[in-house]
């Protein structure tokens, strides 16, 4: 009867500690990106990139995917990332951080931030950087950070889309990709291109050849970066044509990047 018991309770230890060994928290900046806006009633309230804000320049169906995909948790960091907030954290997004166009008063990534912030994914982390084209971004204070990795975001601008009626010109279309499993054909609008160096690796390209996304593996850690902001509410809630996948390219994305926060080896 004891050893009955015995093997009950191992069995529930064992599972217990899988499940939380599974369960990742998500952490989305909300100090380099910090922008607001004025409400009706002339209230500044917060707004871009926010996991509940549900209108088009939101990131409530990105957060979806996470869920979807076994995400336990999802939380906002509004002041600077150290090593002790972000312990606690499996996947750390850093989306667009403001220049003085978004934001009078900007907080720009610091050598001391991006010190803590790699050596927490040297341990272990996995981090995403969603940069934007130079005119709509801070790359310069950003590139801090990712030289650290191996690859910095280019001022340039590619996928240049003047309007609606120009789609093709954000189009990219997705065969044997590592991430993108399912999204066949993609839109992205307005992005830096990526320049590499050391250990990165590109995951994809333009036709003529210059990086939209790149990973890199470091430490025990892992690091994706995209030229956009790409996966915002406007973009993959319905307003694209139907061939554009971008639903599908969230979903596989997000599912990637909790695959990794699970080898640490």
């Amino acid at each position: 009867m004891i050893r009955n018991i015995s093997k009950t309770w191992i069995i529930t230890l064992i599972i217990f500690v899988g499940l939380k060994a599974n369960a990742q928290t998500v952490t989305l900046d909300n100090y380099y990106n910090q922008e607001t806006k004025e409400d009706k009633i002339g209230n500044r309230i917060s707004f871009h990139y926010l996991w509940d804000e549900k209108a088009s320049s939101g990131f409530s169906i990105f957060g979806e995917a996470f869920k979807r995909n076994g995400a336990k948790e999802l939380k906002t960091l509004s002041t600077a990332p150290t090593e002790a907030k972000l312990k606690g954290t499996d996947i750390f997004i850093i989306v667009d951080p403001d220049n003085l166009k978004d934001n009078p008063k900007p907080n720009y990534v610091t050598e001391t931030e991006a010190t803590a912030i790699a050596k927490w994914v040297k341990e272990g982390g996995v981090l995403l950087i969603m940069a934007n084209d130079e005119v709509n971004a801070d790359l310069e204070h950003l590139n801090l950070l990712t030289t650290k990795f191996g690859f910095t975001f280019n001022k340039d601008l590619i996928l240049h889309v003047i309007d609606d009626q120009h789609f093709a010109d954000g189009e990219l279309n997705i065969e044997n990709n590592p991430i993108l499993k399912t999204a066949k054909t993609i839109f992205i609008k307005d992005a830096s291109s990526i320049a590499i160096s050391n250990s990165a690796k590109p995951i994809l390209k333009t036709i003529d050849g210059k990086n939209v996304m790149v990973s890199v593996k470091y430490g025990k850690g892992t690091v994706l970066a995209v030229g956009d902001p790409w996966l915002y509410n406007e973009y993959v809630n319905g307003r694209l044509p139907a061939k554009y996948e971008n639903d599908k390219a969230a979903n596989d994305i997000s599912s990637w990047l909790l695959k990794q926060t699970t080898k640490k080896d």
